[in-house]
Order: C-alpha cells, then structure tokens, then sequence
C-alpha cells in the first residue's frame, strides 16, 4: 500500500478509480483526480505547499513533485491538469502544467514555471524557473527552447495515447487487487 500521510494538518485527497503503486509516497496537501496512476517510487510531497493533480493524469516511476513553502518570499504550487503523462524521473517543482500535455523523461520543471496546454517537454530538458511557455509547442534542450509545433498527429499519437495507455496499465494492477 502506499505511503499516505498527513502533514501541517493537511491529508492527501484521492480521486475515485486512481491506482496508487505500493511505493508511492504521497503527503501533506495533495489533491489527485479521478482515473489517475501515481506509480512506483513516486514523490508527491505537499508538506510546504500545495500540489493538485487533475483526472485522467499519470505520474510515473520515480517521479519528483515538490514546492517552495507557502510562506516563502516566492512560493510555488505544483498543479497539474488533466489527460496528463509525466515521464519517468522527471522532477517538477513548483510548476503549473495545463491540460493535454507529455514531460519526458527525466525533464526538470522548476518553480512558476507555466507549461500551457499541447505542449511537449522533451526526455531530459530543463525548463528554467517563471519560463512561460506556448501552447502546442515541442520544448527540449537545457535550458528548454522551443524546438518546433506540435501537430495534430503528435497529439493524439504522443500525448492522447500516452495518457490512454496508462489508464489501461493501472487497470492491470486493479484486477490483480
């Protein structure tokens, strides 16, 4: 069972139908949707500030997200929207993820930074604290730069697909409950 707990007076709250890996970690002041997967090794740690998590989102093996305190000169909240794929060992820390988006694997999002909706961000890049990036665009590089559009087939067969797939993966584990 994953680790669940309450931290500063604040309890994770978890959707309905979310598949959480027995070596999740999740504390403090977490919201997660509906339909979502928190899988192996992942770090959800709201104990300085908030996290939120929209439906239909998955969060894969050791991923990282954090936040600066709520009472810090510039604080940040990690929020991310719905139908998206956060790759394996990425780490955000206190950026803002709109819907329908796809973080690589091992990409860094660092605090107030904006990933607006459609993007990209690719395996490895490093997106660089207050970065406001465009909608529907490919990110890569360290520091990230927008690298081309995404197109119409990049969304359905790389964002959409990848956020499906993982619901059906979360489903394997369900059944075996």
């Amino acid at each position: 069972m994953a680790l669940i707990r309450k931290v500063r007076g604040h309890e994770p709250v978890i959707g309905d139908n979310t598949f959480l890996a027995e070596t999740a970690v999740i504390l403090g002041d977490v919201t997660i949707g509906r339909d979502c997967s928190i899988w192996y090794n992942a770090v959800l740690r709201g104990d300085v500030n908030r996290i939120v998590i929209g439906d239909r989102t998955n969060i894969q093996d050791g991923v990282v997200l954090h936040t600066i305190y709520d009472k810090a000169k510039h604080p940040s909240q990690t929020i991310i929207g719905s139908d998206v794929s956060v790759g394996h060992n990425a780490i955000i820390h206190g950026a803002v993820i709109e819907d329908n988006c796809l973080i690589g694997m091992g990409a860094t999002l660092l605090d107030n930074a904006h990933i607006p909706s459609g993007c990209i961000i690719a395996a490895n890049a490093l997106v660089l604290s207050n970065a406001k990036l465009e909608p529907n665009s490919v990110y890569a590089g360290v520091p990230a730069k927008k690298v081309k559009e995404v197109t119409e087939e990049q969304r359905e067969e790389i964002i959409r697909r990848t956020a499906r797939d993982y619901m059906l993966y979360a489903s394997w584990y369900k059944e075996d409950e």
